[in-house]
């Protein structure tokens, strides 16, 4: 059974682990690099700051960490979606449509959701597109950016 959790100092080499499988296997699969991610991806002090500086929930299958969801407050019912991974094994199963439906009932006073995803990552575009998020434009780089207003 998928669950949601705040993520604890106690889960950063998990989700490290989790983190660098994921990106990893996204680096491979659109970059063709054997390896790769966002900045921090493979760093347990990255998790750590992370905690600190956003909300950062920890994603479980039972008791078995399978993945993570970063997301900061830009302003008063504005938020980022500055990172969401789920394991590979755990991909195609309905994981992160789960993961943004506990977000947006987990943050009821969001009235816009922001996030990025790298332009190449087109299986990323067509899930953010199915739950609502439009494409907003680019950042000038290698970006796509997106946003969901909230229904109030």
């Amino acid at each position: 059974m998928i669950k949601f959790a705040k993520a604890t100092c106690a889960d950063a080499q998990q989700l490290t682990e989790v983190q660098i499988k994921t990106f990893d296997d996204d680096s491979r699969r659109f970059f063709g690099k054997p390896n790769g991610g966002p900045p921090g991806y493979d760093s347990v002090k990255f998790q750590l700051d992370m905690m600190e500086q956003g909300i950062y929930y920890k994603i479980l299958d039972e008791d078995t960490i399978i993945g993570g969801i970063i997301i900061f407050r830009s302003k008063n019912g504005h938020y980022n979606l500055g990172r969401i991974y789920v394991d590979p094994d755990y991909q195609n199963r309905g994981v992160g449509t789960k993961a943004v439906n506990f977000l947006e009932n987990e943050l009821p006073d969001a009235q816009v959701w922001n996030l990025d995803t790298p332009m190449v990552a087109t299986r990323n575009h067509h899930f953010y597109e199915k739950l609502g998020y439009v494409r907003t434009g680019d950042d000038g780089v290698d970006q796509h950016l997106y946003e969901k207003k909230m229904a109030q």
